[in-house]
């Protein structure tokens, strides 16, 4: 078979030895090119990914202007109110004469004919509460909120309890809300004649959509001619950084950062009639948040938190305690049994030990390069949180820490 076969190629080669020839070479040069095609492919595959990997990488670590900014005016509010709560079992407040809770339930009953007299009104089952709700930004009327029941006089437990009609005012003394409904209390108390159990906070309570917005805040979006962003943690490179995104995306020098925590950005005439594509869009842009090197300290708990950007200089640190333990085993010492002369006495023993850290030796941490080199150098020392923070504090008069220490 082999032998036929390279007999019938050669005598194609003699019969049109040229063409063979080009034949053979344009075989070869396919391959090569089929070869090079492929390498080049993979290559390209292999940036591709190797760009992709960065992107994903630079993703991650920016965060969406929405998630770092507050859009000005549009904002929640605070509302409050006073009001009863009633249907209690006998954990409600003592309506002694005086009481605040005493008038309101006077003043309620006349309200709707009823003229109790003093002497009737001795019901442990009515309590006085302040209810506190937000307002969230462009709620309309009939939208529903929840509230918070706080307990404002002496009542035990708010379980069980039914808040009445009850008017919520804004700062400005409007009525915006309505409150009425069931309490839900995620805390108890039970007590006995020697002993009582509480668990949470009884005396205050929230109601799921308990109030009804009656009046709405004016706030018109459509007309504005500018939008302000507000930093929630100001930083002259990030408004920056905000600005530079949204020019970029605009085509145009729109966005001007005012101040660490201001950026105005005019509104582009594409988005003259509609502002809140212009705030979505704006929105979903990402950048890298700066932050100030900064530590901070709660001595109360011992908590340490520390910025990415913190640097410590080089420095030496030495760390010890000096401790004194002092037991006291006194002992028994009696005569022989049957002796004629003695009697029982305590002989005292004391055991003074003296540790003064000597095996603590000055330590050196390194100039930190990064937050976890800090972290290293610091914990090296075998040191403990309330220690750390001591060592943070004499390292920054030292001059030695690079970031702004915060005692809380």
């Amino acid at each position: 078979m082999l032998a036929r076969l390279s007999q019938g190629y050669a005598e194609d080669w003699h019969r049109v030895p040229g063409k063979l020839q080009m034949n053979a070479y344009n075989d070869n040069h396919q391959t090569r090119q089929r070869a090079f095609s492929r390498g080049r492919s993979t290559a390209a595959a292999v940036i591709a990914m190797v760009l992709a990997v960065a992107v994903a990488d630079t993703a991650a670590a920016a965060s969406r202007i929405k998630d770092i900014v507050d859009i000005e005016g549009v904002r929640e509010n605070q509302l409050v109110g006073y009001g009863l709560v009633v249907g209690l079992n006998n954990t409600g407040d003592t309506l002694r004469e005086g009481s605040f809770t005493k008038q309101s339930l006077q003043s309620m009953l006349n309200r709707l004919g009823v003229k109790p007299t003093n002497e009737g009104l001795t019901s442990k089952n009515v309590a006085a509460v302040m209810i506190t709700a937000e307002l969230p930004a462009f709620a309309r009327q009939g939208t529903r909120i929840d509230v918070t029941v706080s307990s404002l006089g002496d009542a035990d437990n708010l379980q069980g309890g039914t808040l009445l009609v009850t008017p919520l005012l804004g700062a400005d003394g409007e009525v915006y809300a309505v409150a009425q409904g069931q309490v839900g209390v995620a805390g108890f108390s039970a007590k006995g004649e020697a002993e009582s159990v509480t668990q949470g906070v009884p005396t205050s309570g929230r109601i799921a959509n308990g109030a009804i917005v009656e009046r709405e805040v004016a706030f018109e979006m459509a007309n504005m001619d500018s939008v302000t962003l507000n930093l929630r943690s100001p930083d002259f490179t990030t408004a920056r950084r905000v600005g530079q995104a949204i020019n970029a995306f605009l085509g145009t020098a729109a966005a001007k950062p005012s101040d660490p925590s201001t950026v105005h950005v005019d509104v582009p005439d594409s988005y003259r009639r509609n502002v809140v594509n212009l705030i979505t869009d704006i929105e979903q842009l990402r950048i890298e948040p700066d932050q100030p090197a900064k530590v901070i300290i709660d001595e109360t708990s011992g908590i340490i938190v520390m910025g990415e950007n913190v640097r410590v200089s080089t420095v030496a640190i030495a760390q010890g305690n000096l401790t004194i333990r002092i037991t006291e085993t006194p002992e028994v010492s009696q005569p022989s049994p049957f002796a004629e002369v003695g009697h029982t006495t305590e002989v005292p023993r004391t055991d003074i030990s003296v540790d003064d850290s000597a095996n603590r030796r000055l330590g050196v941490v390194q100039e930190g390069v990064t937050l976890q080199d800090l972290v290293n150098g610091l914990n090296s020392l075998g040191i403990g949180p309330r220690d750390m923070i001591s060592i943070l504090q004499a390292i920054k008069a030292a001059g030695a820490l690079h970031a702004e220490l915060e005692v809380m």
